[in-house]
């Protein structure tokens, strides 16, 4: 099972201190893993499984449960990673570093910006699955078996 995770940590280029640091499990509990001394309780592979975006299953076994449809869900890390972007872009709007914002001539009522962040952070997440899904298929696509070779003719 520490074999998974280490394959995921290569996969994403993360250290397994790193993904530490960024969920919280301490660091003897992977050791403890990788020695084989005992797994994770539940929660903790939870955290694990979601900063890599893949379901507990699949951190377990290496196979992904037709039940559960992880395929390009945001995890905790892809939420962190849009909220930044999305208070960065409503900073710049509300400090007017570029210039009032207008629509069709007048500028944007106060009211009405609650309204574009919704919009805006709607978008972010829709970009965000979609370049899960551009920029990193293999983790979405059927995995050939392995030790088995393709029969002549496929």
């Amino acid at each position: 099972m520490y074999d998974i995770f280490e394959k995921l940590c290569e996969q994403n280029k993360v250290t397994p201190y790193r993904v530490c640091k960024e969920t919280g499990v301490t660091t003897a509990t992977i050791s403890n893993w990788k020695a084989g001394r005992y797994v994770p309780k539940q929660d903790k592979m939870k955290k694990i499984a979601d900063y890599f975006g893949v379901t507990v299953d699949y951190l377990m076994t290496g196979k992904e449960s037709s039940e559960e449809k992880e395929e390009s869900e945001l995890n905790a890390r892809d939420r962190r990673d849009i909220a930044k972007d999305l208070d960065r872009i409503m900073g710049e709007i509300a400090n007017d570093d570029d210039s009032p914002l207008y629509y069709n001539g007048e500028p944007i009522a106060g009211n009405k910006i609650d309204l574009l962040r919704n919009a805006i952070e709607v978008a972010l997440e829709d970009a965000k699955k979609k370049n899960k899904e551009t920029y990193r298929p293999y983790k979405y696509k059927a995995r050939p078996k392995k030790g088995k070779a393709p029969a002549d003719g496929e």
